[in-house]
């Protein structure tokens, strides 16, 4: 029976500039730095555009699957000045250039077993930062437009 998971212990981290579309070759690139106290991770992952055709004959939309889209996913996390994941991200939005991204979540269903990992390059859209009110945390939400595949590594229980 496979566990049930949830977020906590999930980490982000921001890579090189990502120059292959080869989203299972990003395990080995170097130079991963993580983003510190992320907040939330919002969703990500393929879906299909809709391609319509309404027949006048008919009166029946027809339907297809067209080009695929991994999205654009929210990074929202406390404002730390000078954390290195950070700062990169910064830097990275005022790029042109896509990065590679790594997202490690805490999932592995026993002790011996390994985390899910998903890869993938986006371009850093946003560094918006919020000030929120008098009893709240400074944050910074990065937007990143996903512009690869996602290669998921899933959990593994680490039996042989």
């Amino acid at each position: 029976m496979t566990a049930l998971s949830d977020g906590l212990g999930t980490k982000v981290y921001i890579g090189p500039i990502a120059t292959s579309d080869d989203t299972s070759t990003y395990a080995s690139l170097t130079g991963w730095k993580e983003i510190s106290e992320v907040e939330s991770i919002g969703e990500f992952g393929d879906a299909a555009t809709a391609i319509t055709f309404t027949s006048l004959s008919s009166s029946r939309v027809r339907k297809r699957k067209g080009a695929r889209d991994a999205g654009d996913v929210a990074i929202v996390c406390a404002n730390l000045p000078g954390d290195p994941g950070q700062e990169a991200a910064i830097a990275a939005e005022g790029s042109k250039h896509r990065y590679a991204f790594k997202i490690v979540a805490a999932d592995a269903p026993t002790e011996a077993g390994t985390d899910s990992v998903f890869y993938f390059g986006a371009l850093v859209m946003s560094k918006k930062l919020n000030v929120g009110a008098s009893n709240a945390v400074n944050k910074r939400t990065f937007n990143l437009a996903i512009d690869t595949d996602i290669d998921e590594q899933a959990a593994d229980d680490g039996t042989p």
